[in-house]
C-alpha cells in the first residue's frame, strides 16, 4: 500500500514537472529555415527626417575659414546613452515642432518629411545660389537614431545607432537576447510612418522575418517581446506550491514506509 503510494507521488511529480516544461521547438528560433539562401525583399532604408530628430550637419570647402560659421550646431550639448551603458555628449540641429532647422545665414530649412540626401541637396544648392560658398560638400547623419528594445529581453534599452542600421536580430542581441518566457511567435514591431503608429507582429519560429521590411528596424522603434504563457502560470501561487507539496508528501510516504520496514 505505502509502495503504491510512493509510486504514485512520484509519478504525479513528473506529470507536474513536465507540465510546467517548455518544448525544445517553442525556444528555437527559424524551425522552418531550411533552404542555404533566402532573397531579401527589404525595402529603402533611407529613413525619413522626422520632428524632434537631432541632426549633425557639417560643410567643408576649398576655404576652411568660410565654413566655420556653417559648423556651430544650434542646440547644446545634451547626454547620449548606448546599450553598453556608455554616455557622451552630443550636439547639433534639432528639428523643431513645424519640421524646420535654423541653419547659419540660410535661416529656416524644411527638414520633416525629407531624406538626408534631399536636405543635403536643399542645403547644398541655397549655400551655391546664395554665393557663400563655392563647391561646398554638405554631410548630414542622425544624432538620435535610436530603437527600442523591451519585454521579455535579458536587458530590456534604448539602443542608440551610429551607423544607421540595425537589425531585429541584432537589437535583440544587444537587449541581452530572448529569454526562455519570451513568446517568440508574436514579436511586436511599433513603428511611425507619417505620423502614424504602424503594428507588425514577427513570428521568430519561421523564416519571415528575412523577407519582411521589417528584417532592418528604423530610427525610433520599439521592439516588444511578450511573455509566453508558461511564465504567467509559473508566477500563479497555485502553481507555486504544486511541486513543494508534492515533494512533501512524497518525503513523508517515504520516512513512512522507512520507518514501517525498521520496526518489522
Amino acid at each position: 500500500m505505502i509502495i503504491s503510494k510512493l509510486r504514485l507521488s512520484i509519478i504525479a511529480g513528473c506529470l507536474s514537472f513536465l507540465i510546467g516544461c517548455t518544448s525544445t521547438k517553442e525556444v528555437t528560433l527559424f524551425n522552418e529555415l531550411n533552404q542555404a539562401s533566402i532573397k531579401s525583399q527589404v525595402e529603402d532604408l533611407e529613413p525619413v527626417i522626422q520632428k524632434n530628430d537631432l541632426l549633425s550637419i557639417s560643410v567643408s570647402s576649398i576655404n576652411p575659414e568660410a565654413t566655420v560659421i556653417f559648423n556651430n550646431p544650434n542646440t547644446p550639448a545634451t547626454q547620449s546613452t548606448n546599450a553598453a551603458g556608455n554616455t557622451s555628449n552630443v550636439s547639433g540641429y534639432l528639428v523643431n515642432q513645424d519640421g524646420y532647422i535654423q541653419f547659419p545665414i540660410l535661416g529656416n530649412i524644411k527638414a520633416a518629411g525629407l531624406s538626408k540626401k534631399q536636405l543635403k541637396d536643399n542645403i547644398t544648392k541655397g549655400l551655391e545660389v546664395g554665393k557663400l560658398l563655392v563647391d561646398p560638400i554638405v554631410n548630414i547623419r542622425y544624432l538620435n537614431y535610436k530603437v527600442t528594445v523591451i519585454g521579455e529581453v535579458g536587458h530590456p534599452t534604448v539602443i542608440n545607432v551610429p551607423n544607421e542600421k540595425i537589425s531585429l536580430l541584432e537589437a535583440l542581441g544587444l537587449a541581452g537576447d530572448l529569454t526562455i518566457y519570451s513568446k517568440r511567435d508574436n514579436v511586436l514591431i511599433i513603428r511611425e510612418i507619417e505620423g502614424a503608429k504602424s503594428f507588425q507582429r514577427i513570428n521568430l519560429n519561421t523564416n519571415e522575418l528575412f523577407t519582411s521590411p521589417y528584417y532592418y528596424l528604423k530610427s525610433n522603434d520599439v521592439v516588444y517581446v511578450e511573455t509566453n504563457k508558461n511564465k504567467v502560470a509559473s508566477t500563479s501561487r497555485g502553481v507555486i506550491w504544486i511541486p513543494v507539496i508534492f515533494s512533501a508528501f512524497a518525503t513523508a510516504v517515504t520516512l513512512t514506509y522507512v520507518i514501517t520496514n525498521n520496526k518489522k
